[in-house]
């Protein structure tokens, strides 16, 4: 079939279902138009249309950008097709959102100029995908800001692909970090675990800094905060540190000397650069001062030399690292106190609910391996700080495979308990033959926890207030307390 025949047969199933921006066209004619907008047609394409998921971002004007897998310009002619889909429905005052294709979902979302796209047959919903997508978006506004619009309003055929060239790294690390961190859909970022004191040197510090002239002070282990301190009226979305830390670590560069980069930060203001200051302490540590002014390298220096001093002699550093060694917190650790102490005030989550999707309770009650009442993973998200804490993996769920079937489960689980309005108190119980899973929104919390399959329904809802009662115990140790809410 050529591109006149594919494109009529794009035109008659999008006649079919016009009025909706829902489409779902048939497995057959979608993998017919996939395979003759396929130049390669050898070993690496077949390779290619195996994948299970693909990212693509591409102009209005059907120019390829990026793309997860393969050759962005050998992918010109898919790229085509793409744009033609978006563009006949956009022509008849329309959007198109969501293309259902046997097992496979194409997700599209326009953003101006700039078309992205996500091919999946991993079963993730379409709000988690959209998330993803928007992602992306993100990161291409940290490294171009928002303005890159005016090109392509200058010139429709602007070619984006040189602006963004060495930096596959960095999408390719954000996109690889969609199947293991839970940032990347609850828009909210987590701490490394230290002492109420050794965080409150750390922060102090930042303080001081933040307070000579510099927008944010970030001190960070890995994707881990450690202290994070905004001038008077800043405040920093969880999302832009979660794209910033990525663009960091992407980079080699930046572990072997001191760095002075343009960033955007795309929730802060996507139309305009801040100046990231960029320098390791330690292996896995980093301090980023991010300021307005392009000519602050060398007070950002001296500032990062006062800082590196005091949290020296206060051996913050050594704690962090300490803290590393030890790794984050374990469901084994859980203490078997199963009543709230005295004076708390922590919610409980009622047995006698009946949360959704329960097929009811087994017979026997299942221990499990990976912890008390089978116990093998929770989140717990405040709502209030934007922070989370995750337990750490442990066995069963010790393969990154299994990890990131598991984090997908939380996924579908987040997107359903976001979607259906916003009551003050929802829970949700399921079993499958992975696990079973629970979740407890309230208005100060999100708890997600995943047990054994066998595990009774009980038990598990009164390990989940133990959760919640050890995570309020720590929560000194383990959020970073005092940190203004964050402006959505």
């Amino acid at each position: 079939m050529g591109a006149l025949g594919t494109h009529a047969c794009i035109v008659h199933y999008l006649n079919l279902v016009y009025q909706t921006p829902v489409i779902d066209i048939g497995i057959v004619q979608w993998l017919s138009i996939f395979r003759n907008f396929q130049p390669l047609q050898d070993d690496a394409s077949i390779s290619w249309r195996k994948r299970k998921k693909h990212f693509f971002m591409l102009s209005h004007s059907g120019k390829p950008i990026y793309s997860r897998y393969g050759d962005e310009h050998k992918l010109a002619g898919f790229s085509a097709t793409l744009q033609a889909i978006i563009s006949f429905l956009e022509n008849g005052g329309d959007r198109i959102k969501l293309v259902r294709a046997g097992k496979h979902q194409v997700v599209f979302l326009v953003k101006g100029p700039i078309y992205l796209v996500c091919i999946s047959c991993t079963e993730e919903p379409y709000e988690s995908l959209k998330g993803q997508l928007e992602l992306i978006y993100g990161q291409m506004i940290l490294i171009l800001t928002k303005s890159v619009n005016r090109c392509f309003e200058k010139n429709p055929k602007f070619d984006m692909t040189p602006l963004l060239g060495g930096t596959d790294v960095v999408f390719s690390s954000l996109i690889h970090s969609l199947s293991w961190n839970p940032a990347t859909f609850l828009h909210a970022y987590t701490c490394l675990p230290l002492a109420h004191a050794t965080r409150q040197a750390a922060g102090a510090v930042l303080q001081d800094v933040a307070d000579s002239g510099v927008l944010f002070a970030v001190l960070m282990c890995k994707h881990k905060v450690v202290s994070l301190v905004g001038a008077q009226k800043a405040s920093l979305h969880p999302d832009d540190l979660l794209l910033l830390s990525n663009f960091i670590m992407s980079y080699e560069s930046f572990r072997t000397s001191e760095s002075f980069s343009p960033i955007c930060l795309p929730r802060y203001n996507p139309m305009a650069f801040l100046y990231a200051y960029v320098h390791y302490l330690e292996v896995d540590t980093y301090l980023m001062l991010l300021t307005t002014s392009s000519g602050a390298f060398y007070h950002l220096k001296d500032c990062r030399i006062r800082i590196e001093m005091v949290l020296l002699k206060s051996n913050v550093l050594s704690e962090v690292q300490r803290s590393m060694l030890d790794g984050g917190i374990h469901v084994e650790d859980l203490p078997g106190d199963p009543f709230p102490r005295s004076g708390s005030v922590s919610p409980c989550l009622e047995q006698h609910q009946q949360p959704t999707d329960s097929p009811g309770r087994f017979r026997e009650p299942s221990v499990g391996i990976g912890g008390p009442a089978g116990l093998w993973h929770f989140i717990y998200r405040s709502i209030y700080l934007d922070q989370y804490i995750s337990s750490e993996f442990s066995a069963p769920i010790n393969s990154p495979g299994q990890q990131k079937r598991l984090n997908r489960a939380y996924q579908k689980l987040y997107a359903s308990m976001h979607n259906n309005g916003n009551e003050p108190h929802k829970t949700q119980f399921r079993r499958d033959e992975n696990y079973v899973l629970l979740c407890w929104v309230t208005p100060d919390f999100e708890l997600y926890a995943a047990f054994d399959p066998l595990a009774d329904k009980g038990l598990a809802i009164k390990t989940c207030n133990r959760v919640c009662q050890w995570v309020k115990d720590v929560e000194n140790e383990v959020f970073l307390l005092g940190a203004s809410p964050f402006s959505w």
